[in-house]
């Protein structure tokens, strides 16, 4: 097992996670099976009670882990599915020593960081290593671990101090070292400035770990006396500091590292020389994508009316499903986040110009998303949200609560049931349309949801949603969620034209909603951005982008075949390398389409 580690300096956010899975998308080029662990030094348990505003997003797994959203970047890029243990934090590790210690397991021993936590890391990354994540049970070549935070963060020491000894566990051939820094540029000389990373360098070099890799962060690429300085200083060959500028997109950085000589050098590096060292096949892919995206003219505007607005990583599996969508549909995105409270009358009295502002991006949107949430602020607004899209025809989306808000809007407007609500926000409301699961344990927060992948059944041919996945039997989607739709009032919604077209195995838990007369209007009580792919878009949302432009009638008359001038699948292993390049050149499509063409 080979292990790549790559760490941070100067600030936190700098994107250790974008690099870490552009580096496992360019080894997996080369045909080498990749894994990823992300270490957060947090004391939570995992990331399941956070608030949206302190780490952004909680990403779920398959098996039900409520995780860092990094992990969601290490799965779209890499197209693989991760496990709760792939997500480390200084909760888990000193719950699991604690756990020992109790049980006795150290023979009475002081238990200390060093060497029981420090021990209790590293046997942790060993053990996940190993586990398979591409669904065909094959161990992975090179595992790719994030430390979380900065060089030099006092809660992060025990992990830097695991991975001091950890390179010589594993020996120097089976580890590499990668420092993600700064490299600011003021704006009142416009030089860039390498002391920062001098610093944050020259403190990991204290702590016992020295960098093989110095990827510099910069507004705009550095050039090569500035490459040079970073050299002398920090100890590394010039070649070895990499310059990831800020670029068009995330798709274009598995490209920039790959013309940067890092495929060739990770090869040597960790003596991988059995590999092939021809990467164009999935690069191609890549640099399409990139080129694709950079190429788009027409735009869509999709409304997105959520709580977390301020911070757009609150909803970032959404906002990457909904661009993995439009490039399919050949749109550049438009996104418009709206704060839910605003759309309410009460805003009108403390802050008209928010109301205003908030209605007319609405209005003017083609699409409308509501996500998921918790908790009762802006659920009114949520619920004005869909009664627009439904009356106005508007192509809409609901996601989870989402789909709870458009229940009861249609509750309170088409059944004229005025009092109808969700028991979680109004317990004593007399027409209960959405309810507490039974098996919710209250009192205990964390981990008590329904988590992870489940299987929804379709329960009639027409649904265009059921179209969109191609006309299959079931679905198997990611959920998390206490509440669902009474299904009491099943039998009442669909008499008025709200279908529950997918329900769970035992037909007991209301999965999928669409309306009949409505163009698109669907809602999904599970999470399908979390397995969205950027080659591989998901149906709802692909369904959301296609009713938007004005698509969606004739891709499901074509039988959701798509048009001829599309974007390439990956490659047959019979493509010649000249082929894919007279590819990359001209941009020409070879092989399966899964992409569709401008707007007919």
């Amino acid at each position: 097992m080979k292990y790549i580690l790559v760490t941070g300096g100067v600030i936190s956010g700098i994107g250790k996670g974008v690099i870490a899975s552009s580096v496992g998308t360019l080894l997996k080029s080369y045909g080498i099976r990749v894994t990823s662990i992300k270490i957060d030094p947090y004391i939570n348990i995992d990331a399941g009670t956070f608030s949206p505003y302190e780490h952004g997003e909680v990403f779920v797994l398959d098996d039900g882990g409520e995780v860092d959203l990094d992990l969601g970047n290490y799965e779209r890029f890499l197209d693989i599915k991760l496990h709760r243990d792939n997500n480390i934090t200084t909760g888990k590790i000193y719950q699991h020593v604690i756990n020992k210690e109790r049980r006795g397991d150290y023979l009475g021993k002081t238990v200390q960081v060093v060497p029981h936590i420090t021990d209790a890391i590293q046997e942790w990354v060993e053990r996940v290593a190993n586990i398979p994540v591409n669904g065909d049970q094959q161990r992975p070549d090179v595992c790719i671990i994030e430390l979380g935070g900065t060089i030099g963060d006092i809660e992060g020491m025990p992990f830097v101090e695991a991975f001091r000894q950890f390179q010589f566990r594993v020996k120097k051939e089976n580890f590499c070292c990668i420092h993600v820094s700064l490299i600011p540029q003021p704006r009142t000389t416009g030089e860039h400035k390498t002391k920062p990373t001098q610093a944050s360098v020259r403190e990991m070099r204290g702590l016992g770990l020295s960098p093989d890799l110095i990827f510099c962060r910069s507004v705009n690429p550095i050039n090569n006396s500035v490459k040079d300085k970073i050299s002398l200083f920090c100890h590394v060959p010039p070649e070895q500091v990499i310059c990831v500028h800020d670029v068009s997109s995330i798709y274009r950085v598995p490209v920039l590292l790959e013309d940067q000589g890092l495929g060739h050098f990770f090869i040597k590096q960790l003596q991988l020389t059995h590999f092939s060292p021809g990467p164009k096949k999935l690069m191609a892919r890549w640099r399409e994508l990139a080129n694709r995206y950079e190429r788009l003219i027409d735009e869509v505007t999709i409304a997105l009316v959520g709580k977390y607005t301020e911070l757009e990583d609150a909803y970032i599996s959404v906002v990457k499903a909904l661009k993995h969508s439009a490039l399919a549909v050949n749109h550049r995105l438009n996104l418009t986040l709206i704060e839910a409270a605003d759309l309410e009358p009460e805003r009108l009295n403390d802050g008209p110009s928010k109301y205003h502002t908030a209605w007319h991006q609405l209005v003017s949107a083609q699409g409308i998303l509501v996500p998921g949430g918790f908790g009762i602020r802006g659920t009114e607004g949520k619920i004005l949200a869909c009664q627009w899209a439904r009356e106005k025809k508007i192509p809409y989306l609901g996601v989870c609560l989402g789909l709870q808000c458009a229940v009861i809007e249609f509750a309170r407007n088409v059944l004229k049931k005025k009092d109808a609500h969700s028991t979680e926000f109004r317990p004593e409301t007399t027409n209960p349309v959405v309810i507490e699961m039974p098996e919710h344990n209250t009192g205990v927060m964390g981990g008590t949801m329904r988590l992870g992948k489940r299987k929804t059944l379709f329960t009639t041919q027409e649904s265009s949603l059921r179209k969109l996945y191609l006309g299959v039997d079931y679905v198997e989607e990611r959920h998390r969620h206490r509440y669902e739709v009474n299904p009491k009032f099943v039998d009442l919604f669909e008499s008025h034209g709200m279908k529950f077209v997918g329900r769970s195995e035992d037909g007991e838990r209301m999965e999928i909603m669409e309306l009949s007369d409505h163009p698109y209007f669907v809602g999904v009580q599970y999470h399908p951005e979390y397995i969205s792919r950027p080659l591989k878009p998901s149906c709802p949302y692909l369904g959301l982008l296609l009713a938007s432009c004005g698509k969606l009638t004739s891709y499901l008359s074509r039988g959701c075949r798509l048009s001829p001038q599309m974007y390439l699948e990956e490659p047959q292993d019979d493509t010649s390398d000249e082929e894919l390049s007279a590819l990359d050149q001209n941009g020409a499509a070879i092989a399966k389409p899964v992409l569709l063409d401008a707007p007919e």
